[in-house]
């Protein structure tokens, strides 16, 4: 980082500084130790950020292993952000403190819910790897030279099990019988696939909506006002940085995993003057990028495992739909050959995604334990004052 690229966020925790040495110019100026620590957890979001970014250059940024990534970033972020706020308790108690931390905590509650959505997605990952499995038992011919008419009609009626679970809901069944052609065969056995599906999908109300809750935890965040970083000593700087990190990697989440009412048109603009901005996002341009391709503007979620499987599906779908289809020919070869790919991709998330899911299970937590540990820290920061 050039030594000319001086964050927004240090400019500011500088003018209560500069403040007190205009009050008092011939005080002897004391170590900077809380405007250090701050500068610190500026510093370390930006480094995360910027290290995140350019592994996205790298590879597609919506795979399991990269969204693992960026939950790991946030949970450094978030681990640094409650130590600053347990070291500082007695701020809380002062105003616009007071405000500033307790609104940061409603938008966290949001957060919770989102993680609990997600959690659910991740079941349904898990369902589809099962039919994607049958698929792949269905059409592998290592261990037979042929395959007969019921691994066949097998496979077809899994990929079409695969097709209608992997459709996002606000999509109609005209508009996926146009993607699967073996869907309009069996109207009846479809319909009862859809309801039986959706009976799976979610612990949430069917009234819960990811995008209005996307659209709840970003409501209003501005950046904090001159006089209230100075009145809180830079804190409300870091609540800032730590509430626009949250918004961020809730909207990754939301981006690439199914979620009732996904929906990816919230407006955030984080200012360039901090040095996590930009890399932050650069992000989120290439994500919106990605959403906008034609193969991904009615996808369940965008991460790349589901896309792969997806993609790859539709293609062998197509290839043992078509008319006398035998393994013997050209056709044959190229089922061979995706089947190979399905099961690679299928691979990948049976390593990643439990851990995945490990993760944000503890990104749930920890924002349980910080929110806890500062509600409590007032009261006792309260009788000890008494």
């Amino acid at each position: 980082m050039p030594e000319t690229d001086i964050s927004f966020g240090r400019s500011l925790l500088s003018l209560r500084r500069d403040q007190a040495n205009l009050m008092d110019p011939t005080a002897i100026p004391e170590p900077m130790t809380m405007e250090v620590e701050l500068d610190s957890f500026q510093r370390q979001v930006a480094e995360k950020f910027i290290d995140l970014n350019a592994s996205a250059d790298d590879e597609e940024p919506l795979s399991l292993e990269w969204i693992a990534k960026l939950l790991d970033s946030f949970l450094c972020c978030q681990e640094e952000f409650r130590v600053i706020i347990s070291n500082h308790k007695s701020q809380l108690l002062k105003q616009p403190m007071d405000r500033l931390i307790e609104d940061y905590f409603e938008r966290s509650v949001k957060a919770l819910d989102v993680c609990n959505a997600i959690r659910d997605g991740i079941e349904q990952i898990r369902q589809w790897q099962k039919v994607v499995e049958i698929v792949t038992s269905a059409l592998d011919t290592s261990q037979r030279q042929d395959l007969g008419e019921g691994e066949i009609n097998r496979a077809k009626k899994a990929l079409i099990d695969l097709a209608i679970g992997m459709v996002d809901e606000k999509e109609s069944s005209n508009s996926l019988a146009q993607r699967n052609r073996s869907f309009a065969r069996n109207k009846e056995h479809s319909n009862k696939n859809i309801g039986y599906i959706r009976s799976l999908s979610w612990s949430v109300s069917r009234s819960w909506s990811a995008a209005r809750q996307l659209q709840g935890i970003g409501n209003n965040l501005a950046t904090p006002r001159t006089s209230d970083v100075i009145a809180t000593s830079g804190l409300a700087l870091t609540v800032y940085t730590m509430t626009s990190i949250l918004l961020f990697v809730m909207w990754v989440l939301v981006a690439a995993i199914p979620c009732q009412d996904r929906g990816l048109q919230v407006n955030f603009y984080f200012p360039r003057h901090f040095q996590w901005a930009v890399p932050v996002m650069s992000l989120h341009d290439k994500i919106t990028e990605e959403s906008k391709k034609r193969d991904k503007k009615k996808a369940c979620g965008l991460l790349r495992e589901i896309n792969q499987i997806e993609r790859i599906s539709r293609m062998l779908s197509e290839l043992i739909d078509s008319d006398n289809f035998s393994m013997a020919d050209e056709k044959g070869v190229e089922v061979k050959e995706k089947v190979e790919e399905l099961m690679h991709v299928c691979e990948d998330v049976r390593e990643c995604l439990e851990p995945f899911e490990r993760k944000v299970r503890e990104v749930f937590h920890r924002i349980v334990r910080s929110r806890t540990e500062s509600l409590d820290s007032p009261g006792k920061a309260q009788n000890d004052q008494e």
